[in-house]
């Protein structure tokens, strides 16, 4: 018993000793009421920069599917909005309530929340993927549904709450007795937090002119841009900087300042990891392979033939997605049980068990922030039978109305799925607490497979695989997120209601403007989801293809493509395998699920990221507690004047509006027919 104490009172020193003070800071403040922390302001504020990165996000899964975490953006963006109104309103003597970090963490949990949905809600996976446009690229053409804005809507509305519902019983538990410290979230709360002190109000100022300066860069390189693309492979997106041989095989630098400013915020392995995979594949492998021709696959086929080509590209992607995913999922779930399981036994040793509604901590004396935290924590209740009332309620609701949306996903499989999508996602929350990885994707996988596989061809199982995927994903997805927010909210002293009303209204918000953005972008551009596109939407294909091997098997598949996947899926795990035995001496190795997105899309996004990462490398060297400061800031402004670009742009596009100028870059036999036509 003692041993035990002793050890739970170091493990919350641990946890409380980068910010002992913090609360002592904020100790004069008063902490306003859960309703008060919910201010219009707040939610208008929410609302705008919702609707801002619902753009970045769908641009980002609409090209590639690679969204690195906006939380700072989100954070500061939102500090300067309101902070911007505060002062005004105080001038002018009209200022009724003054702006709070727990205001501040509201707002940051709706706008996650909201531009979670461009993710979670499969536009450019799952939902995307059922479409007749994505299906024609795929060998099973005749199973899809067409988008429409009002089944996305209801679609959104019926799965994207239930997950919420799941594991409010469970944030005590989460929280405070087994203490997960969920990195994003905690970074995320001691960014709020540093922004209201005096240092940090200051260092935030100086953020937000230099993210506004390479936001207005950004934006205006992108209209520059546009004059010169009036037509496919037209302008500097299409710039052959390597030369023509190897623009043929995607290796190019296409003036991107989005993946410029996504190669600076993502780790530096990640982006090595991405151009290795794109040096594998589209350097060694696919030039073998189309000398194969005749021999591995037929001649003359359309270059999106699965049975060509495409299908290797497609399909060993695929297996080294898998293989990676099925890895994680399985080692997370290691930690998960074995953490879950070690804090049982101390709570059993201490003969106290957590429960949702228990109202104090047991063990030693704590900490000053600790005691202060986790009082205001337990203050503002959520009732569990409101939460159990909320999840049976819209889970009955779904399992009525869902069949009716997608005729193929029958009432006993939305059944299934929400019998067990509490206890996903529990799993999921918890191991994102310990390692600040979701695995949404990888259980929407998992249910891709069981779903198809159960329902089966002649019963539309490409569909009804692709829908549990979304129904399992939206649970899974979040049911993390508002975890995550729970812990920012519990070191800011925001209350868990402010929290969870935020997160309500966030993903109400991200259900209906996220289906609104993605129906600008499919309207604009007729070619949105074609791999020679300004928008591949990548993983809408394979998506698609992971349901028809799940329902119709490897029959489909190439010469040597299925032994190509086992030695790539095997790959993948042992890759994994190796870069965690060595620990941190294998921080050199790359990660599989990085190295597989290039496999398919091609590597020119991934020097874009290197560029960043080389940008900030070399920075850091010269100045790094700068870099440290600033360099958030200036990929936050790349990212988001390249995205809001895309508004304009699509308007234009809707308009009938097309660029003047076609820029190509021809080979010198090219430009010589085409000097001698001119000339004749």
């Amino acid at each position: 018993m003692a041993q035990t104490e002793e050890k739970n009172h170091k493990k919350d020193m641990e946890l409380e000793k980068e910010d002992l003070s913090v609360e002592k800071v904020f100790q004069n403040q008063e902490v306003p009421s859960w309703r008060k922390q919910l201010t219009i302001r707040a939610f208008v504020v929410s609302f705008v920069l919702s609707v801002l990165f619902c753009f970045i996000v769908m641009k980002l899964n609409l090209t590639t599917g690679i969204i690195p975490s906006l939380n700072v953006s989100a954070g500061l963006l939102g500090f300067f909005f309101v902070n911007t109104w505060t002062k005004f309103l105080s001038k002018s003597g009209m200022l009724r309530q003054p702006f709070t970090r727990q205001e501040n963490t509201v707002i940051q949990t709706c706008v996650v929340a909201s531009s979670g949905i461009a993710f979670s809600g499969g536009f450019g996976s799952y939902l995307f993927g059922m479409s007749e446009r994505v299906a024609r690229l795929s060998s099973n053409r005749t199973d899809f549904k067409n988008p429409a804005i009002g089944w996305i809507l209801g679609f959104l509305f019926i799965v994207s709450f239930l997950g919420l519902f799941s594991v409010v019983p469970l944030r005590k538990i989460m929280i405070i007795d087994f203490k997960l410290t969920y990195p994003s979230g905690t970074a995320t709360a001691h960014l709020i937090n540093s922004f209201h002190t005096p240092q940090g109000a200051k260092l935030a100022k100086k953020q937000v002119k230099v993210l506004g300066k390479f936001f207005t860069f950004s934006f205006l390189w992108g209209f520059f841009q546009w004059f010169y693309t009036a037509s496919d492979d037209c302008g500097f997106q299409a710039f052959p900087s390597m030369g023509l041989k190897a623009y043929k095989y995607k290796f190019y630098f296409d003036f991107s300042t989005i993946y410029v400013g996504v190669g600076m915020i993502c780790p530096h392995i990640i982006n090595i990891s991405l151009l290795l995979g794109g040096i594998l594949s589209w350097g060694l492998m696919w030039p073998l392979i189309e000398n194969k021709m005749g021999d591995w696959y037929p001649p003359g086929l359309d270059e999106n033939n699965m049975h060509g080509l495409e299908g290797y590209k497609v399909f060993i992607a695929i297996s080294m997605i898998l293989g990676d995913g099925l890895y994680n999922f399985f080692k997370t779930l290691g930690h998960t049980i074995t953490g879950l399981y070690q804090q049982i036994r101390d709570r059993r040793q201490e003969n106290v068990l957590p429960v949702a509604d228990q109202n104090s901590p047991s063990g030693p004396q704590q900490s000053f922030d600790f005691q202060r935290r986790t009082q205001l924590f337990l203050k503002d209740q959520i009732p569990t039978w409101f939460a159990v009332a909320g999840y049976v309620s819209i889970a009955i609701v779904s399992v009525i109305t869902l069949p009716h949306i997608f005729h193929q996903l029958k009432w006993y499989y939305m059944l299934v799925i929400y019998l067990l999508a509490p206890t996903l996602a529990f799993c999921n929350a918890y191991g994102c607490g310990l390692t600040d990885w979701s695995l949404a994707s990888n259980y929407g996988k998992l249910a891709i497979f069981t779903i198809g596989a159960w329902a089966g061809a002649s019963h539309g199982g490409v569909l009804a695989g692709l829908a549990a995927c979304g129904v399992m994903m939206n649970v899974v997805s979040t049911a993390s997120d508002l975890t995550q927010d729970f812990k920012t909210g519990y070191l800011t002293l925001a209350s868990p209601r402010s929290m969870f009303v935020s997160q309500i209204i966030g993903t109400a918000m991200g259900c209906v403007i996220s289906p609104c953005v993605f129906w600008v972008f499919y309207k604009a551009f007729d070619d949105l989801g074609t791999p020679k596109s300004e928008y591949p939407t990548p993983y809408a294909i394979l998506y698609r293809n992971m349901a028809i091997l799940g329902v119709e098997g490897f029959s489909s598949l190439p010469k040597n493509c299925l032994l190509l996947c086992y030695v790539f899926f095997g790959s993948a795990i042992l890759i994994n395998l190796i870069k965690d035995l060595m620990g941190q001496r294998g921080w050199f190795i790359p990660f599989p699920m990085a190295m597989a997105i290039p496999f398919y899309l091609g590597p020119y996004f991934a020097i874009d990221m290197c560029v960043g990462s080389l940008i900030l490398f070399i920075w850091q060297k010269v100045n790094k507690a700068k870099a440290d400061a600033f360099g958030p800031a200036v990929a936050s402004g790349l990212i988001c004047g390249d995205g809001i670009w895309t508004i304009p742009a699509s308007i234009l596009a809707l308009a009938g509006i097309k660029p003047p100028i076609c820029m190509k870059f021809l080979s010198r036999a090219t430009n010589k027919r085409v000097d001698n036509l001119l000339g004749s």
